[in-house]
């Protein structure tokens, strides 16, 4: 039985070989409400949301493989089967299902492939603005063969072999480009995020901790007959918080918001593609509604 602690306690479960990290801010017998990051992010940029839930609720938040605290792949392979696949290892393994999910970007596209396949184990899903790839892209996919987009993915790694992780001089430089990705943080989550996405090499440089092939899925990219499937499977309730200054698509204006059964969309003037920092307040107040 984990105590109930002030803050997150850190811990580590097997996933296909791989040792992966996760936090968990306690309150055991509480239901489980699992938060899941996007893409070159970490565990920790939930830590706003699970200090105002965690009262109510029995919060896991994983570091997806790659990212964070949790080990990289050793050939480098990141797809979303792969992702699933951690994600059914730790409801399964901690018993934590039926869960109500979170997911932001990559990590709501995770989510909500997780909700489809496996509909029992999830009460309610939160996405934010993870329905991606935007439509065009899903569309050029449909048209191109399977030899011009093994040529392209094939590329794409090659190039990944070569690119090194950017190394910053200090903590400082690499806040401010924290900060620079994303100016609508204020200067105290851009630190925050910063220290704990952020590990010193042994030169006292600093990177990011995440492994640079998460740039790239290696898979073959989600067609749009694929991503309709996946989408109108998903059984339960679902809450959708999008930006109007985000990169991408409002699913309405996409047409993919009629592919779920029972959704709601919000959107967040103002808010860029990270609605549950720039938006914190609203978001937290709709959150807490919707579960």
């Amino acid at each position: 039985m984990i105590p109930d602690l002030h803050g997150s306690t850190s811990h580590i479960y097997i996933s296909q070989r791989l040792r992966l990290h996760y936090v968990d801010w306690g309150n055991p017998d509480a239901p489980p409400l699992i938060l899941i990051h996007g893409g070159q992010d970490h565990c920790r940029n939930w830590d706003w949301i699970a200090e105002e839930l965690r009262h109510d609720w029995h919060i896991i938040a994983p570091d997806l493989r790659g990212h964070g605290d949790s080990a990289w792949s050793p050939d480098g392979h990141y797809s979303f089967e792969a992702y699933v696949c951690d994600i059914a290892q730790l409801i399964n393994q901690k018993k934590l299902g039926p869960a109500t999910i979170v997911g932001h970007s990559m990590g709501g596209n995770i989510a909500s492939r997780y909700a489809s396949i496996y509909p029992e184990n999830v009460k309610k899903l939160v996405n934010i603005e993870g329905i991606l790839p935007n439509k065009d892209e899903t569309e050029v996919c449909d048209t191109m063969s399977y030899r011009q987009k093994m040529r392209d993915w094939v590329k794409v790694r090659h190039g990944m072999s070569s690119r090194l992780p950017r190394r910053y001089a200090n903590l400082h430089d690499a806040f401010e480009r924290m900060h620079e990705e994303n100016p609508h943080l204020t200067e105290a989550q851009a630190r925050h995020l910063t220290c704990h996405g952020a590990s010193q090499n042994e030169d006292g440089t600093y990177s990011w901790k995440f492994d640079n092939y998460t740039r790239k899925l290696n898979r073959l990219e989600s067609g749009e007959e694929e991503l309709k499937e996946i989408f109108t499977n998903i059984e339960c309730p679902t809450f959708l918080a999008w930006g109007t200054e985000t990169f991408v698509e409002d699913p309405e204006e996409s047409g993919r918001l009629a592919y779920f059964k029972d959704a709601i969309i919000k959107r967040y003037p103002g808010a860029s593609h990270w609605v549950h920092h720039d938006k914190l307040e609203d978001f937290l107040r709709d959150l807490k509604a919707f579960i």
